[in-house]
């Protein structure tokens, strides 16, 4: 495989539109996600229109064992990665002590375990190399909390913060670390956090997923750090820091209201 890009949560959104992106630059794939059928489809129509390589692999990426897994089959097929991309994730909506444990365990598992797990299995041979980029998605929601999604804005909290220190750690190795954080995206995230009927969904026109995935990817190619896509979430991810705490709490809890 050529400049083989690992691209997570692949088979829909964000990350489907990112491996559409990396294929017509000629780079080989590798992608992950759940659903194998999705995964098939999109090999097909990737390596015909594109004349890439693509590699499929059907994991859920929140179970313990899954990135050692994912990293062995790289491994066994003499792979080196030239792209990690950490899209993979999801939300949930409501109050902390009403949601479902099992389902916020598993978030946290694929938000940040999983997510770092294989960027400590990949980062290395990258630095080795003095050659490589990573990208973590994480959000908007990393720049505050986020009352009635509290556990997911605090994953992509710890997304930014993680990628922020690493990319300290490897700028003199060559490799670049970006933290891509987008507002809400038409992905189907708001459909699987069930907040399709909060006020910060329905008060904006949402970008596309290309969209996001186009910036994204512009920002990983010239090694920013932190890539905040769109004006006005750039505006409201510098000013929260101006503002109270609870204020800030207050004004994102309004806002995360069903209208």
């Amino acid at each position: 495989m050529k400049n083989a890009a690992l691209i997570t949560g692949a088979s829909s959104g964000i990350g489907l539109e990112l491996a559409k992106i990396h294929a017509s630059k000629g780079n080989d794939l590798i992608l992950l996600a759940r659903s194998a059928d999705k995964l098939s489809k999109l090999k097909l129509e990737l390596e015909a229109k594109y004349h890439v390589e693509v590699l499929i692999i059907e994991k859920d990426l929140s179970t313990t064992e899954a990135p050692k897994q994912v990293y062995d089959e790289v491994q066994k097929r003499d792979i080196q990665l030239a792209y990690l991309i950490n899209n993979a994730g999801f939300g949930d909506y409501g109050f902390f002590h009403e949601t479902d444990w099992e389902k916020e365990g598993q978030m946290i598992d694929l938000n940040i375990k999983s997510l770092t797990h294989l960027t400590k299995l990949f980062l290395p041979e990258m630095v080795k190399r003095r050659r490589g980029r990573i990208m973590n998605v994480a959000s908007t929601a990393a720049f505050q909390p986020g009352p009635l999604m509290a556990v997911y804005y605090a994953t992509k909290h710890y997304v930014l913060a993680f990628s922020e220190a690493i990319a300290n750690e490897v700028k003199d190795y060559g490799v670049t670390v970006t933290a891509l954080c987008p507002g809400p995206t038409e992905s189907g995230f708001q459909e699987v956090a069930a907040m399709e009927e909060s006020k910060l969904v329905n008060s904006i026109k949402m970008p596309s997923s290309e969209e996001v995935a186009t910036y994204g990817y512009r920002a990983m190619m010239q090694g920013k750090i932190v890539a905040v896509h769109g004006t006005a979430n750039t505006v409201m991810a510098k000013s929260v820091g101006l503002l109270p705490r609870n204020l800030v709490t207050k004004m994102v809890r309004k806002l995360q209201e069903r209208k």
